[in-house]
């Protein structure tokens, strides 16, 4: 089920009425309806792959409950890896067995062998990625001893399931979400006028940020031979757009949808774009992926600690498996290595930490220095992402050709002023609010009023206007 749906218009408020007017006296009954819900939610998609939700619920939940009767370290690390081989094996296998085999058997006709072996037309589960991780962390921290042990199945099941962030994330940690699950939930009004108001937001970054960009990027990358260097370049702007109105736009709808129900979910991006170096960026996008493979897997493996090349080791496998795990293709993985290239000189320099606070904090507009380094670290994100879009290694290539050309400095062919104002306008609602959780949030002083509420109307008009007419799947769907 799409958020950008009718079909969620409708399931949604009767979620919420049955939530607040007929089961809000019992937790359980609450619990137990987000568990329903959610089902619902997922199987209105595919029904057949809620079992996959089902066994990684069983299989997680039991085995927390075998590791806080086991004291023997042995068992109790076998108890994890039987978690994580089982969970990321599922998960292998859906998302990456033809990658594997297609690569294995181009391997061997490189050297004279052909194997014949036939590709499974598998299809990939919406949202395993996410909540297959969501899951593992629940084990991890029972494992380490940092969460208790839920005996709740009910709560765990909502967890695991908790249809607002199910399909694509944020990625919530089970020492955050599941204790939200224990505790008695009130209705707030303040917290659901919010909700409304982040929902409204991410709905305006969807439809008519994420959904127009993708019109012009999908024309231009579609026919990339045939356009100029200064289209090209205007392509992957607009989808550096559409990826990021997208996503963060889906992260918005799910955090709202949360708040609605009463659950705080974690800011997933903090205006990743205006950011000063790459360091910066990667603690503003998807913060709930970077956080985790920095907790579960960079960390493990000695994070900063010990001589420099066990360092630049960390860094390349961190940033290879984030690219890997977006999706079978190795232009992921490239545009995983390309961001560890960028990374490693301020890395190794000690200064990736340099820009912790927000950008012009106190001011109106950045000063020079911000505004370079902004531009800077903007322009080698695009670059990034044209790996990201591209079909193959090849088409990238292809592409990045293409715009360092004569026709660079050509007029574009492709120039949508409607849309690049609205982008400028989307910017300017980002940058005010830029030490808020999200774009549309409330402003504090109540001289702003009249502006908040022509806001509210602009937005909300702009979704009705802009809208395309139909149901556009969100890109990290494929993820």
């Amino acid at each position: 089920m799409l958020f950008n749906s009718i079909d969620f218009a409708i399931f949604l408020p009767i979620v919420f009425m049955l939530y607040w007017f007929v089961t809000y006296k019992n937790l359980k009954l609450q619990n137990l309806l987000i568990v329903i819900s959610s089902y619902i939610f997922y199987g209105w998609w595919d029904w057949r792959f809620l079992s996959l939700i089902l066994f990684s619920t069983i299989l997680d939940y039991s085995i927390g409950i075998s590791l806080s009767k086991q004291v023997n370290q042995n068992k109790r690390k076998m108890l994890l890896w039987i978690s994580i081989l089982m969970n990321l094996g599922f998960l292998g296998f859906f998302k990456y067995y033809n990658f594997f085999l297609a690569n294995f058997m181009t391997a061997f006709s490189f050297f004279g062998t052909e194997i014949n072996a036939n590709s499974l037309n598998i299809i990939l589960p919406v949202g395993i990625s996410f909540y297959t991780f969501q899951t593992l962390s629940y084990t991890i921290d029972v494992y380490k001893r940092q969460l208790e042990t839920t005996k709740d199945f009910i709560a765990f099941s909502a967890f695991v399931s908790f249809f607002p962030q199910l399909v694509a994330g944020p990625i919530e940690r089970a020492t955050n979400l599941l204790p939200q699950f224990y505790t008695k939930r009130y209705f707030d009004y303040s917290k659901t006028v919010d909700g409304m108001r982040q929902i409204l937001w991410g709905l305006f970054k969807k439809i008519v940020i994420a959904d127009n960009c993708a019109q012009y990027a999908n024309i231009i990358f579609n026919n990339s031979s045939e356009y100029s260097g200064s289209t090209l370049v205007l392509g992957a702007i607009f989808f550096t757009f559409q990826i990021y109105g997208d996503f963060s736009g889906y992260s918005d709808i799910a955090i709202g949808t949360s708040r609605l129900f009463g659950f705080n979910l974690k800011q997933n991006f903090a205006f990743p774009y205006f950011s000063r170096d790459i360091a910066e960026f990667w603690r503003r996008w998807h913060i709930s992926l970077s956080s985790w493979f920095r907790d579960y897997l960079y960390i493990p493996l000695g994070g900063s600690r010990g001589r420099t090349k066990n360092k630049i080791r960390n860094v390349f496998i961190i940033f290879l498996v984030s690219g890997f795990w977006h999706g079978a293709n190795w232009t992921f993985i490239i545009w995983g290595a390309l961001n560890a290239f960028y990374f490693l000189p301020i890395f190794i320099t000690n200064n990736n930490r340099n820009n912790l606070n927000i950008v012009a904090q106190g001011k109106y507009l950045p000063n020079l220095k911000e505004f370079l380094l902004m531009s800077l670290t903007f322009i080698l994100t695009v670059f990034a992402w044209i790996f990201f879009r591209a079909e193959n290694i090849g088409h990238a290539i292809s592409y990045i050709n293409n715009i360092f050309s004569p026709t660079l400095f050509e007029s574009s062919e492709i120039f949508p002023l409607g849309l690049l104002l609205l982008i400028l306008f989307f910017l300017s609602i980002e940058w005010i609010n830029r030490n808020k959780q999200y774009g549309l949030e409330k402003f504090n002083k109540q001289k702003f009023k009249f502006l908040d509420v022509l806001l509210l109307y602009t937005v909300f008009w702009s979704i009705v206007i802009w809208n395309s007419s139909k149901e556009v799947e969100f890109i990290y769907f494929q993820f």
